[in-house]
């Protein structure tokens, strides 16, 4: 395949085959990945523009019921110290969030599904929304619920939900997970979500042991059948005190090569998908400090800077060497903001900042 050719065809809007997705992830010469993100980066501005939509994000639980093997949280790691936040710290969150212009806010935690816990997030989500008149957007990250309690989330004034698949191939799921962890309960979940009405996301570990292209391509296809509205997805980071960390201690020891794949997922993505909300992760600015803005230029468009209390960032590491747990949310914005400018990027503040994608998807304005 010519590279000029298959980019070509990709910007223009032609269908990409399996071949061809296969070949863009396969790319490795400097050139041909700076002639892959310049062509995603024309199609992110003719779909979703320049302006960067910021979700301020709180980790406000590291309790999980699921025991993954490649999750520093998961519920068999005894050496995490658990927390929950307090509604009024999460409130305060809220708070800042707003007044940060930060448009949106994602609650995020380990998965749970007991009542008392179905009623906190509901509760809290009504009284976020109760903030300035509704003025921010609420995504949820809380795993796998049932379609009952997605539509009390949603009524409470949650409008946006991720709910990452983490490999689209049932075989490989089963490889990352306990048999009592169904990858079908898993893809009926983001089933639920559409019924229940959300914007509904996905997304994938890339680089992870015996991951090979064919996964991502099957990964990418996945996210096309199921028509999401938006994707959150990163290198897989390893995390020691984990069974796949313990198992492949020494994958993605290579950063920039981790770097190099993420960002390629990104790009790939952004060429296929053209209108849909793409995250550039922490974990990209895990692997390297301008991480998160070289994923911007690769074709994503939000990022998501955490405003928890620093008192409860070290509990939640889903991964080792996790940035940002010591640097406050004030001035992490202030650096986030130099950042983004600096790339010929600008900030949608005070935006909800909706997937377009959902926009066409429902006929929604």
């Amino acid at each position: 395949m010519k590279l000029e050719t298959v980019l070509a065809a990709a910007v223009a809007g032609e269908r990409l085959d399996d071949g061809a997705l296969a070949f863009l992830l396969g790319l490795g010469e400097p050139a041909e990945l700076e002639a892959l993100f310049r062509a995603a980066y024309a199609v992110k501005l003719r779909y979703v523009g320049n302006r960067v939509r910021l979700r301020g994000l709180v980790e406000i639980s590291n309790i999980c019921r699921k025991n993954c093997y490649y999750c520093g949280i998961r519920s068999g790691n005894g050496k995490v110290s658990r927390f929950t936040m307090s509604r009024e710290e999460i409130l305060e969150a809220a708070r800042l969030t707003a007044r940060f212009g930060y448009g949106s806010i994602v609650l995020q935690a380990g998965e749970r599904n007991d009542p008392a816990w179905i009623d906190f997030i509901e509760e809290t989500v009504r009284q976020i929304k109760a903030i300035d008149g509704g003025r921010l957007g609420i995504t949820l990250s809380l795993g796998e619920q049932t379609l009952e309690t997605y539509r009390r989330w949603f009524a409470a004034g949650a409008h946006r939900y991720l709910l990452r698949i983490e490999s689209s191939d049932p075989e490989f799921y089963a490889r990352l997970h306990p048999a009592d962890h169904r990858y079908d309960e898993r893809v009926a979940a983001l089933g639920f979500l559409r019924e229940a009405g959300y914007q509904v996301g996905t997304g994938v570990m890339i680089g992870l042991p015996g991951q090979t292209v064919s996964h991502l391509v099957r990964d990418l296809r996945f996210f096309q059948k199921l028509d999401v509205d938006m994707i959150g997805m990163g290198p897989y980071l390893v995390h020691h005190d984990t069974p796949l960390g313990r198992e492949f201690p020494e994958t993605g020891s290579d950063a920039n090569r981790q770097l190099e794949a993420g960002l390629k997922m990104i790009a790939v993505t952004r060429l296929l998908l053209r209108n849909v909300n793409i995250a550039s992760t922490t974990a990209l600015q895990a692997l390297a400090p301008d991480g998160r803005e070289l994923g911007l230029l690769a074709g994503a468009n939000v990022i998501m800077p955490n405003v928890g209390d620093l008192a409860y960032r070290k509990g939640y590491l889903l991964y080792e060497n996790k940035p940002g747990t010591d640097e406050n949310a004030d001035s992490a914005r202030v650096s986030l903001e130099r950042a983004i400018t600096a790339i010929g990027e600008r900030i949608a503040y005070d935006e909800w900042g909706d997937s377009p994608h959902f926009a066409a998807r429902t006929g929604s304005r």
